[in-house]
């Protein structure tokens, strides 16, 4: 299996190593088009239907970089955010619009956006607490859904190193091999944190205005990703 990681050992702005047109970015790749289908499938948005895209990445290397500014029918209709500097989206994608922020502290109204979207950015804003925060922060800038994905701890290989089996170690375990291994940013909590789907629906339970439950995307019979699909409810008051 030809992977072709960087010997660098430095991530890229996606937090990975492995090189664009690698086996691996081309299986994650058709990943992320079949988790892009789930979110059109399950909100059906309209041409009117606002959408932020949260964890915009200035890296474009990848074919899934910014999969949603790519595969939106309504480029006019996304709001790309993110610590990044993705500003090349709006000429890349004309009618998408970019603004530097925060996940964890966002400078928009509440259920200022129909749609949330955010694709492998809540392993990377650091601990549990900090992902709470994370989910919490989409689900309060949403007016009628969000849609989170983050890769499943228990799958065999991870996508950011390229490292089998290593991840599933106690996580004091995996970063002080990490850090030994020359691997020293991902050992490093803020950049990268893996979430299981036990972890996954507790943060899912804590949203009290929405309808949440747990989708997944599969790769090999194995789960892949995990998709935290909310819907705000409609007998809400909040929601009107």
């Amino acid at each position: 299996m030809d992977l072709r990681i960087s010997m660098s050992r430095f991530a890229n702005a996606q937090y990975n190593l492995a090189e664009a047109g690698s086996l691996s970015v081309r299986v994650a790749a058709r990943v992320r088009r079949r988790m892009f289908q789930t979110f059109m499938d399950v909100f059906e948005p309209g041409p009117e239907a606002t959408v932020l895209d949260v964890g915009a990445t200035s890296d474009d290397s990848y074919e899934s970089s910014n999969y949603l500014e790519a595969l939106y029918p309504y480029k006019n209709q996304i709001t790309a955010c993110g610590i990044d500097d993705a500003s090349h989206l709006e000429a890349k994608y004309p009618g998408v619009t970019f603004v530097p922020a925060d996940g964890l502290n966002m400078p928009f109204r509440d259920q200022a956006y129909d749609f949330v979207h955010s694709s492998a950015v809540l392993e990377h804003v650091g601990s549990l607490e900090n992902q709470v925060r994370f989910v919490r922060e989409c689900a309060r800038v949403a007016r009628r859904g969000l849609f989170l994905t983050t890769p499943n701890r228990w799958f065999p290989i991870d996508y950011h190193t390229q490292l089998p089996l290593l991840h599933w170690l106690p996580k004091a375990w995996h970063r002080s091999i990490l850090q030994s291994a020359g691997y020293g940013f991902f050992a490093k909590e803020e950049n990268l944190n893996l979430m299981t789907a036990a972890e996954l629906r507790t943060m899912g339970r804590h949203l009290p205005d929405y309808r949440v439950r747990l989708e997944t995307a599969s790769l090999l019979g194995w789960t892949s990703n995990l998709l935290l699909v909310g819907e705000r409810m409609k007998g809400n008051p909040a929601a009107l």
